[in-house]
């Protein structure tokens, strides 16, 4: 592809969107740059109480919103997985299919993507009963069993709203207390099609050409126990999506992005945006903040 911007993000989530719509408005030629439909995890919740101006809203609507107002502003959203960055005074990002696109900035806004359990059947199950998206998959579950891997808000979200199809909801967590929000933790221990199995860990995914059963050890006596379920959701954290642009030396040993408070990299021209980056907390409204802010910093860095 000849053309070439003067900002490619990297990534459209939340992050990635508020950069585009920023640059744009601040006269600059933008696209966003995607392997997936817009909107990043936002696309995957069910509900979000916590962003200003919805007091509740699907995620997808919410993506969509995002979405909208980029295309009313003219920001190109180019399709496709990013296996390289190219540094220098023009930047160069290759995707898989071999397009090379250009850009005097970069801002990565590219997220994190689900951590594994890294147990046996995980991987031979996937899509026949292990699921990482509830709101994508829930509805396969009508009338089941499931289990949801995981103590923090995302998994009890996620159990709540499967509780929509499934006729009981096990919530298996490490530790004997929750991570997760006040809020949730109330609404998940009065739902009566939930219960929490406290102080254990999977240790296995049994199936035959489905799951059938997960085992899973108490973490101090090491009593291990087969329970019968039909689907398998865990939400146990996740990692940056940046390995693109690990040579570039600008990432921490975990793969996050390193930035300043103007989202600036250690690289002129490359800055980081939302939950790639290394941050206490990775929420919409500050992913939001950080797409403006290196938005921002990205236009006095072409006009100099």
């Amino acid at each position: 592809m000849d053309k070439r911007y003067d900002v490619i993000i990297i990534g459209a989530g939340p992050a990635g969107m508020t950069a585009g719509i920023y640059a744009k408005r601040a006269g600059l030629d933008v696209a966003m740059l995607e392997n997936a439909a817009p909107g990043g995890k936002m696309v995957k919740t069910f509900e979000i109480e916590n962003f200003p101006s919805f007091t509740n809203i699907n995620g997808a609507d919410l993506s969509y919103k995002m979405y909208e107002q980029t295309q009313a502003l003219g920001v190109d959203y180019l399709y496709g997985d990013v296996i390289d960055v190219i540094d220098g005074d023009i930047k160069t990002i290759i995707t898989d299919d071999g397009n090379e696109y250009k850009a005097n900035v970069v801002i990565v806004a590219t997220g994190t993507k689900e951590r594994l359990l890294g147990i046996p059947g995980e991987v031979e199950f996937t899509s026949r009963g292990v699921s990482y998206c509830a709101v994508c998959d829930g509805a396969f579950f009508k009338n089941k069993t499931v289990v949801v891997i995981g103590g923090g808000n995302s998994a009890l979200e996620e159990s709540l709203y499967l509780t929509q199809f499934a006729k009981k909801v096990y919530i298996v967590i490490r530790r004997d207390v929750f991570r997760a929000d006040d809020i949730a933790q109330d609404k998940v221990c009065s739902n009566p099609k939930i219960e929490i199995i406290r102080k254990h860990i999977p240790i296995e995914i049994i199936g035959d050409s489905k799951v059938t059963s997960i085992v899973l050890e108490n973490v101090d006596t090491k009593e291990r126990t087969t329970l019968e379920t039909d689907g398998i959701f865990p939400y146990i954290g996740a990692d940056p999506n940046t390995s693109f642009i690990s040579s570039l030396g600008i990432t921490d040993e975990a793969g996050y992005v390193v930035v300043n408070k103007e989202m600036e990299t250690s690289l002129p021209g490359i800055y980081g945006a939302g939950d790639c980056n290394i941050k206490t907390l990775r929420q919409i409204v500050t992913a939001t903040s950080d797409g403006a802010i290196a938005a921002q910093n990205a236009f006095h860095y072409i006009k100099g």
